[in-house]
């Protein structure tokens, strides 16, 4: 017969080893955490190619400044002149919608208004030119291609139509002998909208959503009489210049939906000798 205390003996370890698995059941184990779901990051918005613009089209290298050359830089007080009335004659040929018979109207009373001192300019502006010597006439007629070229720019045909249509409901209160100053003030505003154009470009070319602003300075009148010769400030477009006019006519009767502009031609605002 076992006794009591063999028995407490031999059942000692069965305890302590039921014990043993009772403690083990209530240790804290570690966790390890599982690891972390790698999502690649969304790719960095790009801004939209602006309206008008086709990819790889050539706009004008930005110079050192930010800036964007065109040939609305560096002119004597007759150029300057002159160059608005070539804008705002694009304008009243090229401008359509709500605003486009009130344009023609504005700018026939500019031309009217402001015969004498336009006239002046042209003078002055060719004189400038036969002083460079050589076929002035040919360096002329391809500073006014050009120019008339980056005026009839389409992509920027919206925002540069709005802006002629604010210069020229402006223009109507300006006194003859204010014209060249109304001109050097104004220039710049219609000379924007295709800068603009080429920032957007440029930011959608780059890939950047914040192009580089042009720094808002006046244009520079020159301290001499010699014409602007170079083509490398004109921007590198191909679109075809439309004949230069003088003179349109406002419509006398309710236009129709869509109409073109009828030209009434002086030459003796273009003629030089």
């Amino acid at each position: 017969m076992m006794t009591s205390r063999q028995f407490l003996t031999r059942a000692t370890p069965v305890a302590l080893g039921l014990a043993l698995a009772a403690c083990a059941g209530q240790r804290e184990v570690a966790r390890v955490a599982p690891p972390p779901i790698m999502v690649a990051a969304p790719p960095p918005a790009r801004p939209s190619l602006p309206p008008g613009a086709t990819p790889g089209m050539t706009i004008p290298v930005r110079l050192a400044d930010g800036s964007y050359p065109t040939p609305n830089r560096a002119l004597s007080e007759a150029a300057t002149l002159w160059h608005l009335r070539s804008a705002l004659n694009v304008a009243a040929l090229a401008c359509r919608g709500a605003e486009e018979a009130g344009n023609v109207a504005r700018y026939n009373a500019l031309l009217t208004t402001h015969k004498k001192t336009l006239a002046t300019a042209e003078t002055r502006l060719s004189a400038e030119f036969k002083a460079g010597g050589g076929d002035w006439r040919d360096r002329y007629d391809d500073t006014m291609t050009r120019l008339y070229n980056f005026f009839s720019q389409t992509p920027a045909r919206a925002g540069f139509c709005a802006a002629a249509t604010q210069v020229l409901a402006e223009s109507a209160t300006v006194s003859d002998g204010q014209l060249g100053a109304f001109a050097l003030a104004k220039l710049p505003e219609l000379d924007r909208p295709f800068t603009d154009f080429y920032r957007a470009y440029d930011a959608w070319r780059t890939g950047s959503m914040t192009p580089v602003a042009e720094p808002a300075a006046p244009l520079v009148i020159a301290t001499s009489a010699a014409a602007p010769t170079s083509a490398a400030a004109a921007p590198r477009v191909a679109t075809p210049a439309p004949a230069p006019a003088p003179s349109l006519s406002a419509p006398s009767a309710p236009a129709p939906a869509v109409r073109t502009p009828r030209l009434e031609v002086d030459p003796a605002i273009f003629r030089m000798e």
